[in-house]
């Protein structure tokens, strides 16, 4: 009986990542799932019912040596990775001159330079079997200047170009690339990010983390270059977007990310 599929999924304790590592399970994925709470063990008890091994790592991935153990331990005893999505993210609401220093550096940590560190370790392994998939979250706010939020944007909108140069030179071999844009989203994000004092926060209709995943997932497995996820008034926000000056987007940003505090 050959090994069962494997799959790494960070930011896997809660929301769209969880998401994610439900369908790699359902898919009879043995998972490796990071996060860094401790609710990363109840995910992976919920996860265990699909007959799969699930493996969790509390790790805090601003720490490049988390990375590495997190690759080592879902690379120990020579198994190889199948497919990763790389979910894992953290931003602020505010203006940047008001906001502490470190606590920005550290949204660059674990949204940009840990991205690059785990999809270069995974990248290379999956480039010498010649066959894997990886997706990395993205965002909506990818294509929107961050006024007021603007470390989680400029992050997200290097996400997004990273994903979409590698999609490029993945594109003649069975290595897929795939980036997955989400609109705002019902997840516990707002509250570990201190942004429940924000209009976007506040919205009524958000978008549901398990539709996002799947269409995500589905556009990994399809080996899509990207997914703008996963409501009509996302997909509609997506086009919009594409449309409006920069200096709109701005504006835009500012009037849904500003805390009720700060007006």
């Amino acid at each position: 009986m050959s090994e069962a599929r494997l799959a790494v999924v960070t930011g896997a304790s809660s929301g769209i990542g969880l998401e994610l590592a439900r369908l790699f399970a359902a898919d009879g994925h043995d998972l490796v799932i990071a996060a860094d709470d401790d609710r990363i063990e109840t995910a992976a008890r919920d996860l265990a019912t699909y007959g799969t091994s699930v493996r969790p790592v509390r790790v805090d991935l601003a720490d490049p040596s988390a990375v590495e153990r997190l690759y080592e331990t879902a690379t120990e005893s020579g198994r190889a990775i199948d497919a990763a999505a790389l979910n894992a993210g953290t931003g602020r609401a505010g203006r940047f001159v008001d906001g502490d220093l470190d606590a920005d550096l550290r949204i660059i940590d674990v949204n940009v330079r840990s991205t690059v560190h785990l999809a270069k370790l995974v990248l290379r392994d999956m480039t010498s079997r010649g066959a894997g998939r990886l997706l990395f979250t993205s965002s909506l706010v990818a294509m929107m200047p961050g006024s007021y939020q603007s470390m989680y944007n400029a992050s997200k909108a290097f996400v997004q170009s990273f994903a979409q140069a590698l999609h490029d030179e993945f594109r003649d071999g069975d290595v897929t690339v795939t980036a997955l844009m989400p609109g705002a989203t019902d997840t516990d994000f707002f509250r570990r990010v201190r942004m429940l004092d924000t209009p976007l926060a506040r919205m009524p209709l958000k978008d549901d983390p398990a539709k996002t995943a799947r269409q995500g997932y589905d556009a990994m497995l399809r080996g899509d270059r990207k997914v703008v996820a996963s409501s009509p008034i996302s997909k509609a926000t997506g086009l919009i977007a594409r449309a409006l000056p920069d200096s709109v987007k701005a504006t835009a940003n500012r009037l849904i990310a500003t805390p009720f505090g700060d007006r």
